[in-house]
């Protein structure tokens, strides 16, 4: 089976592209910037290309291949200062991979959402398939959008599209200062010596999900999901920025780092709470994640305190 990753490079990606290749596929990694050392290495094709660029989709594209869409220009905390950016610069790109799909015939596009932001304000925690959607940031309102033309291109012209929508994803390798990722910032501002900054008394409430846990259940659903469904990805299990500086406190200082947090006010734009009800793919196919947050955060703090001791 030959599997095509658009954005095979990034954070997930990379994951995503070894545990495809881990299971016996042929992939193709399609990115936007030449190949780094770490993609450079897996064991899989690498193609130099953009998703707006619908010749260069046109021609990576083969007839009953996978397609895995992961790619996207921006992050929710950027997406707000540029709205109309955000809307162009990732609508026209995946709409039009959606045409090409369909016109060349693959076998399934799995489409990777954003469980974190599409779903807006929660009715209920943790929040299933079937809740509301309502997001209040460009960033979601975009996903969402997306998601919706490829459901639309499966229910009027038979396109075999899967959607995930993954909670928040972390890991050793999530880069700490692009706006995304409270793990990582709160790991590097402690090894900075900097502050925490949380907005609110205790922060959000956010489903962190371990990447490799995000790759084995895209894996899961693009082998067992249903055309024309949504699957959530995540743990189920909430946790607030205080619980994420007191699970690191120990770690912090135990090398003698201290965590000094900052307290601003709220923002309008923060969802409360983002919890995921991620049993629709568990009942599918068994899977469920498997790193807990403690485990996980220990990783990303040894990986940083060593990359640290190296500058």
């Amino acid at each position: 089976m030959k599997t095509i990753v658009i954005g095979g490079a990034g954070f997930i990606g990379s994951l995503v592209s070894q545990a495809l290749i881990a299971s016996g596929r042929e992939v193709t990694v399609v990115g936007r910037r030449p190949p780094g050392a770490h993609t450079a290495a897996l064991a899989c094709a690498y193609r130099c290309a953009d998703l707006g660029n619908r010749a260069q989709m046109r021609e990576i594209l083969e007839p009953g291949c996978e397609v895995i869409d992961l790619a996207y220009a921006t992050v929710p905390k950027t997406s707000y200062g540029d709205p109309v950016f955000d809307l162009l610069a990732n609508l026209p790109g995946s709409v039009g991979l959606l045409e090409e799909a369909m016109a060349v015939g693959v076998r399934r596009l799995l489409l990777v959402s954003s469980g974190g932001t599409v779903y807006g304000p929660p009715c209920t925690l943790p929040i299933p398939e079937s809740h509301p959607t309502a997001p209040i940031s460009p960033y979601g309102i975009t996903k969402l959008t997306i998601d919706h033309y490829a459901l639309m291109f499966h229910h009027t012209r038979d396109l075999p599209v899967v959607v995930v929508r993954p909670a928040n994803a972390y890991g050793v390798q999530q880069r700490s200062r692009t706006g995304q990722g409270f793990l990582a910032a709160a790991i590097d501002a402690i090894i900075s010596r900097r502050e925490i900054e949380i907005y609110g008394d205790a922060g959000t409430i956010r489903d962190y999900i371990h990447v490799s846990d995000v790759a084995s259940g895209i894996l899961a659903a693009l082998d067992f999901g249903k055309d024309g469904e949504i699957y959530n990805l995540g743990t189920g299990i909430g946790a607030s920025n205080l619980d994420v500086i007191a699970l690191l406190r120990p770690l912090a200082e135990a090398a003698g780092h201290t965590i000094q947090v900052r307290h601003l006010p709220s923002r309008r734009f923060d969802v409360e709470a983002n919890v995921l009800d991620a049993r629709k793919l568990c009942s599918a196919c068994g899977w469920r994640p498997d790193v807990s947050l403690q485990r996980g955060l220990a990783e990303m703090w040894d990986h940083a305190l060593m990359a640290s001791s190296t500058i």
